[in-house]
This record gives structure tokens, C-alpha cells and sequence, in this order.
């Protein structure tokens, strides 16, 4: 029987904002309550989501609060014939309202987690769970059929590279933009066209040079050019919204009457939807299957030490690298 330390090592968000400030310390080990398990952590996810909230922090925190949202560990600790089991390795998102997972051990919802298959590399599946399931979330929300054209802002992004390897899986015409640099490897990846982000006039490049009269769908990856994007649907095409709203022109809503859906993975906790945690481990479930048959490329990727320091200094670099899949090791 595995022996549960009373204390654990932990990460702390001491001070959202620009100059946000992440302390280590020594916390009581958490006890789960009856609908949880017991996680002693191996790895954690580092991405866009703990960049927003280390400078923004959000009012349902207080702090210092242990720090993180994706993780990947294994259950020592659960009720008798709780599914999952003890001595099974899970990954998950975390509870927003909870404390985070950049900490030794955790006590997670059962019904949340997702068992990462035996020869799945447990350092990848870590940084998967927000870019991995907000790329899916946001392609169901577009309801297209193969064959059909999506357009996916900033397909350099964790979340921008997965969501054109899931689009080119339904059999979709991908079309995206990106940095200088970028565009061989969105191409290696899947996307059948590449623009820059200096290119204007999209929708007429599109048609001009690919037949597309609009496309079917879009993935609204910034939030900042919103209005731009909607420009490239046809009408009664969707948008799935993966950073918020911005300010839409009521003229261009009028023109292209858009079906505009909203990805928010800590909503599901926030809303207190049962259902919609429990679709967490289904999406969890769909990404280990993709990586156990190898059917999701994650090029560049860096292994970060459990140190504050270091944390703080990656998270500091991911507007530089917004490409780069980044994990913690735990233990």
C-alpha cells in the first residue's frame, strides 16, 4: 500500500499581473472527499491558459493559490470500486474553483479524468488536456461535414497545429495563417493552405486562388480580428470563438447571419455542469486514443524542472513561443 505523505511540495500564484510573482512551498496533502480520487502528480501541462490566468487571475481566486490546469498522474488513493482505479494513470483538466495542479499530489473528480493507455508517453499527454480539447470543442461547435472548408487562425499555436491535424482527420479543406516561418510545418501538419499574417484581403485570395466563395467554418483563435474572420464565412456559416468577443460590426452580422459558438473549458467547472465535466474525459479519451495509434504530431516540445524559477521564465517566453508544447516534471 502506497504511504501518503501528510505535506507536499507545490507551486504557488502568488500575485497575478503583468509582473506576476510564482513562490514554492510546502502545503498540507489534499484529501479527497467522496466523488474524488487521490492523483499523485507526474507531470503538468504549461500553455496559453496558465500564461492568461498568471496576468490576468480571475476574481474566483484567492491567493497564494497552488497553480495549473492540466496534468497527468497516477490514482493512490479512491473509494472502493471508484473507476478509476488505484495504480492507474490519468490525465485531466482541472477545476477552476479548485486549487491547481502544479503540486505534488491532487484530489481530482473521478468522472474527469481520462486513463492515459499503457504506451502513451506520459510527458506529452500532460500539455494535451486545454489545447487538445479546445481544438475539439471548438471543431464540434462548427458542425462541418468532410469535405466542407475550415479557416483556423494562428495555426502555429499548440492549439492552432491540433486543431488542423483534427480537421484534415474529418477530411476538411484547412486553410490557415501564421508568422513568417511557420508555414511548412502547418503544411507537414495537415493544412492544404497558408497564409501570412501580413496578407489582406483573405476571402479574395481564398476565392481567387482556390475556388472557395467562403468558407464553411472558422476558428477564432485571438479574439482580436474577429470581424476579419467573420468577413471570410458564407452565409449562415459558424464561428467558434476560442479567446472571447470582441466588439462585431452589426453590419457584417446582418450580411453573413453567423452561427457563433464560445470554447471555454473552465466554464464546465464554473457552471457546475456535470455533464459537461463528464465530457472532459470523454475528450481526454479521444486525444489518448490519438496518441496511442500516432496520429498527432507535437513537434517541438521542452521538459521544464518543478522549480518557480523556471516556471515563471517559460511562462514568461510562451508569447515568444506560442508554438512550443511545454511540460513540468512533478515527480
Amino acid at each position: 500500500m502506497t504511504t501518503i505523505p501528510e505535506t507536499m511540495s507545490g507551486i504557488l500564484l502568488a500575485e497575478p499581473g503583468v509582473h506576476f510573482r510564482l513562490q514554492q512551498a510546502q502545503l498540507s496533502t489534499p484529501k479527497p472527499t467522496a466523488q474524488q480520487v487521490l492523483v499523485k502528480v507526474e507531470y503538468t501541462g504549461l500553455g496559453s491558459l496558465d500564461e492568461k490566468f498568471a496576468q490576468q487571475g480571475t476574481p474566483c481566486w484567492q491567493y497564494p493559490r497552488v497553480f495549473g490546469f492540466d496534468a497527468v498522474g497516477t490514482v493512490v488513493d479512491a473509494p472502493k470500486g471508484m473507476h478509476p482505479q488505484v495504480g492507474t494513470r490519468v490525465m485531466w483538466h482541472n477545476d477552476i474553483s479548485t486549487p491547481g495542479v502544479m503540486s505534488e499530489y491532487a484530489a481530482v473528480a473521478n468522472y474527469a479524468l481520462a486513463v492515459v493507455p499503457e504506451h502513451v508517453d506520459p510527458i506529452v499527454a500532460a500539455c494535451l488536456p486545454t489545447p487538445g480539447m479546445t481544438a475539439l470543442i471548438a471543431l464540434l461547435k462548427l458542425q462541418l461535414d468532410e469535405g466542407d472548408s475550415v479557416f483556423i487562425e494562428a495555426g502555429h499555436t499548440c492549439t492552432g497545429q491540433l486543431a488542423i491535424q483534427f480537421a484534415k482527420q474529418q477530411g476538411l479543406m484547412v486553410f490557415s495563417n501564421c508568422p513568417q516561418g511557420h508555414q511548412e510545418l502547418l503544411k507537414e501538419l495537415g493544412a492544404d493552405a497558408v497564409f501570412s499574417e501580413q496578407d489582406e484581403n483573405l476571402a479574395d485570395l481564398i476565392q481567387r486562388q482556390y475556388g472557395y466563395d467562403g468558407v464553411q467554418g472558422v476558428i477564432d483563435s485571438s479574439g482580436q480580428h474577429t470581424n476579419e474572420l467573420l468577413s471570410l464565412l458564407q452565409f449562415c456559416g459558424r464561428i467558434s470563438c476560442i479567446s472571447g468577443l470582441s466588439q462585431l460590426d452589426d453590419a457584417l452580422l446582418f450580411k453573413k447571419a453567423p452561427n457563433i459558438g464560445v470554447v471555454s473549458l473552465p466554464g464546465a467547472w464554473l457552471a457546475k455542469s456535470i455533464c459537461a465535466q463528464q465530457r472532459m474525459s470523454f475528450l481526454g479519451n479521444i486525444l489518448m486514443e490519438n496518441l496511442q495509434q500516432e496520429r498527432l504530431r507535437l513537434p517541438k516540445h521542452e521538459l521544464i524542472a518543478f522549480e518557480s524559477d523556471e516556471i515563471a521564465r517559460a511562462l514568461k517566453q510562451r508569447q515568444h513561443l506560442p508554438g512550443t508544447f511545454q511540460s513540468i516534471k512533478v515527480a
